[in-house]
């Protein structure tokens, strides 16, 4: 399992165990980006016709954070960043 892979699943897993996503604006959510050494985010591109948002997840001091924009977002070329098929969010 690759490294990205490996903390990708810890994302998972945390939340799993937190039940705590928070929402951001898509502009908000790359100030949290900036703030990160190597930040690991997840990107589900748009696919298929009822998909028309990029979506992205990342970790930061123990909470995931999640935004939908309707265009890529320009993400830090320090990031590394795992291709999700889907990112589902309960709710």
């Amino acid at each position: 399992m690759t490294e990205a892979a490996i903390a990708a699943a810890a994302i998972a897993q945390a939340i799993k165990a937190s039940g705590a996503i928070v929402r951001l604006e898509p502009a908000e959510f790359s100030r949290i980006l900036d703030r990160q050494d190597e930040p690991l985010v997840v990107v589900s591109a748009p696919a298929g016709v009822f998909r028309s948002k990029w979506q992205y997840l990342t970790s930061y001091k123990g909470l995931a954070f999640y935004a939908k924009s309707p265009t890529q977002l320009m993400l830090p070329s320090r990031a590394l960043v795992v291709s999700a098929r889907t990112i589902w969010i309960p709710g």
